[in-house]
């Protein structure tokens, strides 16, 4: 199972505006440029997110985009949700279709699944990423300083 890259690089996208959260609008060419996704493809993201009240627009030669409410707010199954529709594991969690359907042990499995997968992403928001990102910062920094 593979997320398609509009889940993956929306949520890197929301976690550099979480990143920089308070700050002026960020230009979507400085998200662009940040985390290395085109800028055509970071509209077509961010259009959906904007539409869902995650993210804020501001035109103008200084505008630019910002999150709509703190990062503690925004939690990461909010931004997939929007992107990806709910995660799916397999299809036979959606359908009855299944003439196996009242005993069958890998449905429960995929279930078991899916339900970890939704509890992670309900469970984490943009300022826990932000916070995991200023901890790796901050060991990275704390390495440099020990290698001089």
């Amino acid at each position: 199972m593979k997320l398609s890259t509009k889940g993956r690089y929306g949520v890197k996208a929301m976690v550099d505006l979480a990143i920089h959260y308070g700050e002026p609008s960020i230009s979507i060419k400085c998200i662009s440029e940040r985390q290395n996704i085109s800028d055509y493809y970071l509209e077509q993201l961010f259009s959906p997110l904007r539409k869902a009240n995650l993210i804020k627009s501001i035109r103008g030669a200084q505008g630019g985009y910002s999150l709509s409410k703190p990062p503690a707010e925004i939690k990461i199954i909010d931004i997939m949700e929007v992107l990806e529709g709910p995660i799916e594991v397999s299809e036979c969690l959606d359908n009855n279709n299944c003439n196996n359907i009242d005993c069958c042990s890998t449905r429960l499995l995929w279930g078991k699944i899916k339900d970890s997968i939704d509890n992670v992403m309900d469970n984490i928001t943009l300022k826990d990423m932000v916070d995991d990102y200023d901890k790796m910062c901050k060991k990275k920094l704390e390495g440099v300083k020990n290698n001089e």
